[in-house]
């Protein structure tokens, strides 16, 4: 028996698209819900840093605002009572100036000063002692002034004048910088020239500054805690613009501060209720947003499952039509490739029952020869029988024969016609086509019988020559096949798909051959471990373009009707299941070689599928 089905590529695993999808998108679905909880809580932390922020940048702006309206009302209380003081200077020097207080400062310039400014300042402590001489000096000034006529009376005429006033202290001086007169005694005689307020004052421009004191003398008596405002006011002669002096006024104006506060703080109270109904309102508002964002997830997270859903109907109800194609492509691969084996074994039947046919006839005619041959001698040798029966049957040492009647037996009968020598000679050839018949036949059986089918030890060197020998049986004979076999390592395989793959090379050459005489080399050795075997043609060469092609299933240069172009991707699955390679080289015009390397010690292949 004879094994004719045609062995195919081991089936690749198909893709489980199913499989790899639902891992696929089950696993993007997770990504992007994590990607949209993060997303979503980013979201809320950006909102709430940006109210966050905002409500800051309210409340800074609410202390900015109620800090500007106190410096704002701060500046006007000072302008405000600048202004009253200037006038309040004003009116002061027109009632008290001619008549009191420039006499008395006309005498007060009398008092000497400048040995006290030639004494230093307390600008270190190597200069105290000094420094205490100097305010003695001008301390004397002071009593000195005090002592002139006039002060007293002077006195009491301010006393008068600013009783029951805001106004705490009056201060006079006098274009020197000397303090002249002071509603405080301590301070006559006191050095002001160096004072900025004063310098202003005596170049014609008003100034004035606000101070808290703990303690302060005033008019009434020590005042305590008040906040005051001190002006230094230039004094110009009356009718004219020439200053001849400068007044320093102190104004309470701590009922007034404290107002300004008390309506500060109700600012500051009434920004940071605003600012708690904008935390409030923010958490409000960061409470709906996370909550949108909630319901946003949620909402894109049941489209995905929806979406998902939808898909894998769609990717399952594909993946059943793919499989349905792959068994219908894959029957039909399995028709083609069985196609091609039966064309291929066909072809070898064909030349296999050529090969037999001649043998056959030239025996058939050997016997039909040797039959006639032996009926021509049969007349002499019933002679020769019935005398060998005369002679077994004589009762004595005599026969008696009929001479006449033996004579007219053989007339006719040449000696050459009696030898036996021609019969034999045609059944000895008869033998030689026998031989050469059963030869045929156990070189076919070993290359085609089941048992093959399996893995075993083999010598690849052999199984060429078995192949290589078939092939010589189908091939014309302008087609010259020429073997050269090294010795070889026997190794595991499956001799019947290597069978098929060295007869589709060898046919392959030939076909390329055509009908022009060629050869075909068919080469085996040892190359680096490895079994290399070569099949090589003298034919035209695969074309450049089409060369990158030949291992395509399916792609073929024959004629249609002529080949699937299978033959070559099984050829190439084979030796791959085998652990091996196989290779091309071909040049126009020069032939083309194929190279199948093998190892020695390969994994068994996959046995043959039906």
């Amino acid at each position: 028996m004879f094994d004719f089905r045609a062995p195919k590529p081991a089936p690749a695993r198909r893709f489980a698209l199913v499989r790899y999808f639902s891992l696929t998108g089950l696993t993007a679905f997770v990504l992007v819900a994590l990607v949209l909880t993060h997303f979503t809580r980013q979201q809320g932390q950006v909102y709430r840093d940006i109210q966050s922020e905002e409500a800051e940048h309210f409340r800074a702006v609410q202390h900015e605002f109620a800090q500007q309206q106190e410096a704002a009302a701060l500046r006007d209380l000072l302008a405000v009572h600048e202004s009253g003081h200037v006038n309040l200077a004003r009116l002061f020097a027109n009632a008290l100036w001619q008549s009191d207080i420039a006499p008395f400062a006309e005498r007060a310039a009398g008092v000497p000063l400048e040995r006290c400014r030639t004494l230093p300042e307390a600008a270190d402590a190597a200069k105290a002692q000094a420094a205490v001489e100097r305010a003695t000096c001008f301390a004397e000034v002071g009593r000195r002034i005090l002592a002139l006529p006039g002060y007293d009376a002077l006195n009491a005429k301010v006393f008068a004048a600013m009783s029951k006033s805001t106004v705490f202290k009056v201060k006079v001086f006098d274009l020197r910088g000397v303090t002249v007169y002071s509603s405080e005694r301590q301070q006559v005689g006191e050095d002001k020239s160096a004072n900025a307020g004063w310098v202003a004052a005596a170049a014609g421009q008003p100034r004035s500054e606000l101070t808290h004191r703990d303690k302060f003398s005033a008019f009434e008596g020590v005042v305590e805690k008040r906040d005051l405002i001190s002006s230094y006011l230039p004094v110009w002669a009356p009718g004219s613009q020439h200053i001849v002096g400068v007044f320093e006024v102190y104004s309470d104006v701590t009922p007034l501060l404290d107002q300004i506060r008390l309506t500060s703080a109700k600012i500051e109270k009434a920004a940071t209720a605003n600012q708690d109904k904008v935390a409030q309102m923010s958490a409000r508002n960061e409470g709906r947003v996370a909550q949108t964002s909630q319901e946003a997830a949620f909402i894109i997270a049941g489209s995905l499952l929806l979406l998902f859903g939808v898909l894998y109907l769609i990717v399952k109800h594909a993946d059943g039509i793919l499989a349905v194609q792959a068994q219908e492509r894959e029957r039909t691969h399995q028709d083609l490739a069985q196609a091609e084996k039966m064309a291929s074994l066909g072809q070898m039947v064909a030349g296999v029952a050529h090969q037999l046919n001649t043998p056959i006839a030239y025996s058939h005619n050997n016997v039909g020869m040797a039959i006639e041959a032996l009926k021509e001698i049969e007349p002499p040798l019933s002679a020769v029988r019935e005398l060998i029966s005369q002679i077994r049957e004589a009762p004595g040492d005599y026969i008696t024969l009929d001479i006449e009647r033996e004579r007219a037996q053989l007339a006719g009968m040449e000696a050459a016609e009696l030898s036996a020598a021609l019969p034999l000679e045609m059944l000895g050839d008869t033998l030689g086509g026998l031989e050469q018949m059963r030869e045929l036949v156990d070189h076919l059986r070993d290359f085609t019988r089941l048992d093959r089918s399996r893995t075993a030890q083999a010598d690849l060197a052999k199984v060429l020559h078995n192949v290589a020998y078939i092939a010589r049986s189908v091939l014309p004979g302008h087609i010259r096949i020429v073997e050269k076999h090294e010795p070889l390592a026997e190794i595991d395989c499956n001799v019947s798909q290597l069978n098929q793959v060295f007869m589709n090379l060898i046919n392959n050459a030939a076909q390329a051959i055509g009908q022009e005489a060629g050869t075909i080399s068919v080469r085996s050795r040892m190359d680096h471990g490895k079994i290399r075997i070569s099949v090589a043609d003298t034919g035209p060469g695969i074309a450049p373009d089409v060369l990158p092609h030949i291992w395509d299933t399916y792609f073929t240069t024959k004629p249609e009707g002529e080949g699937t172009g299978l033959g070559l991707p099984i050829a190439r699955t084979i030796v791959e299941q085998h652990g091996g390679k196989i290779t091309v080289v071909s040049k126009p015009g020069r032939g083309t070689t194929f190279t199948v390397r093998l190892p020695v010690a390969a994994e068994p292949p996959a046995p043959e599928l039906a």
